[in-house]
C-alpha cells in the first residue's frame, strides 16, 4: 500500500460552480502512478465547497448557483456579517455540499462515470485562491 500527499492551488474563480476535474488532474502527476486506490480531496476553506456532478451541460452549474442562492439567501437576518453579505450565505452553503470528496482510482485516473465532474463551488463574490490537499493511497503501478 501506497500514499502520496499534495496540495494543489486552483486559481481565484468568480461566485458560482466551475468544473475543476482537469485542472487538478493537471497538478496531480502522482495519481498516474496508482493502479487502484482512493483519492480524498479535500477544500482547505469554509465559504467554498467541492461536489461531484454534471460535466457536460454548463447549464446545470448555472442552475446549482441559482439553486443554492435561494437555500441561503444573502438578505436573512444574519449575525455574522462581518466579511459581508456573500459570507455567511458562503459558510452555509459549503457546509450543505462539503469540503471532501473521496473517489476511486482505476489505472491512474479518477474512476468518474462518464457524466460526472469535480465542482468547485466558489460562494464568494472575491474571493482569493483556493487550497485543495489531495491524499492518495492505493496499489502503484509496477
Amino acid at each position: 500500500m501506497s500514499w502520496a500527499q499534495t496540495t494543489i492551488r486552483l486559481p481565484a474563480k468568480s461566485r458560482g460552480c466551475h468544473l475543476v476535474t482537469h485542472d487538478i488532474e493537471k497538478q496531480l502527476p502522482e495519481l498516474r502512478q496508482f493502479s487502484v486506490g482512493m483519492a480524498n480531496i479535500f477544500l482547505q476553506h469554509t465559504s467554498a465547497s467541492l461536489c461531484l456532478n454534471e460535466n457536460a451541460d454548463p447549464d446545470v452549474r448555472v442552475d446549482m448557483e441559482m439553486a443554492l442562492n435561494k437555500i441561503a439567501p444573502e438578505n436573512l437576518p444574519y449575525i455574522h456579517t462581518d466579511e459581508g453579505p456573500d459570507d455567511m450565505p458562503g459558510h452555509l452553503k459549503s457546509a450543505l455540499l462539503g469540503v471532501s470528496l473521496n473517489i476511486p482510482i482505476t489505472n491512474g485516473r479518477f474512476n468518474l462515470g462518464m457524466w460526472q465532474g469535480i465542482w468547485l463551488c466558489e460562494h464568494r463574490d472575491h474571493a482569493s485562491g483556493r487550497k485543495i490537499v489531495v491524499t492518495l493511497q492505493g496499489e502503484k503501478k509496477k
